[in-house]
């Protein structure tokens, strides 16, 4: 499974460096950041990366955080929030279960899979959780339910080792602590770059047509976008969806030159 971290705009090299290391600890594929908002090699990163200095030193930088999802298909974003959240929360045994299923007609998955971690003092927005297939939230104390960036990482990372079936030196009772059944889809979701470039042209054609109004186009394009991530469209489904939109654009400037003929 080509599994990647992706850290939204990270700013402390201390929490860099400390990633870096739980990405080795735990087999993940690559480092991914985006924007970051310090210094990827700074000294201190690299003496917390300790023997996941390779892995900090092969991360990979993007503008933005479609453009470092592009090649991914399963995308799991996590979230501090109780409530607000555009998409349900679930706890990190079933949000990671799904991200580890594979379909039983795409074995193994051509997509990578992607887990994605926000700010340290505002985690992600909400279009940027709209990126992903489901949304993880790990479960607190009340009092103070605010983790470390790279705490928060290490508690994801342990919990989707397990589920990748690495042996555990804790025994688990399989009635008192039964894992999770992992449910797989009948197909994967489409890769994110596919779905970006179909949002991008029905946001277009919609506009074009006066569906959308551009004061207000964001906010109803986040709701067909959230629509879509529930139903976790398919790489087909794509295709038909950007199929319709184009003989709708055609149909429409059509009847609009006939309308102008003299």
């Amino acid at each position: 499974m080509s599994l990647h971290v992706v850290l939204v705009q990270p700013a402390g090299p201390l929490n860099l460096g400390s990633v870096a290391r739980l990405c080795a600890n735990f087999a993940v594929t690559g480092l991914r950041l985006v924007a970051p908002r310090c210094d990827p090699q700074a000294p201190e990163a690299r003496r917390m990366a300790v023997h996941g200095l390779p892995m900090l030193e092969g991360a990979l930088l993007f503008p933005t955080l479609a453009e470092a999802l592009a090649d991914c298909g399963r995308i799991v974003a996590t979230t501090g929030r109780d409530e607000g959240a555009p998409l349900p929360l679930l706890p990190p045994a079933e949000a990671l279960a799904w991200l580890v299923a594979d379909s039983p007609l795409s074995a193994p998955s051509p997509a990578a899979k992607a887990l994605v971690f926000g700010r340290e003092d505002r985690g992600l927005t909400n279009q940027e959780l709209l990126q992903a297939g489901r949304l993880l939230r790990i479960g607190t104390g009340q009092s103070y339910a605010s983790l470390n960036l790279s705490h928060a990482v290490a508690v994801v990372l342990h919990e989707l080792h397990q589920l990748r079936g690495a042996a555990s030196p804790f025994p688990l009772d399989p009635i008192a602590a039964p894992l999770p059944r992992i449910i797989s889809a009948a197909q994967d979701p489409c890769r994110r770059d596919a779905l970006e470039a179909a949002l991008a042209d029905a946001e277009a054609l919609l506009l074009e047509v006066g569906f959308l109004l551009p004061h207000t186009s964001r906010a109803r394009m986040a709701k067909l976008r959230a629509l879509l991530q529930r139903g976790q469209i398919t790489a087909a489904e794509v295709a038909l969806l950007r199929g319709m939109v184009c003989q709708l654009r055609w149909a429409s400037r059509r009847g609009a030159a006939a309308a102008d003929a003299p």
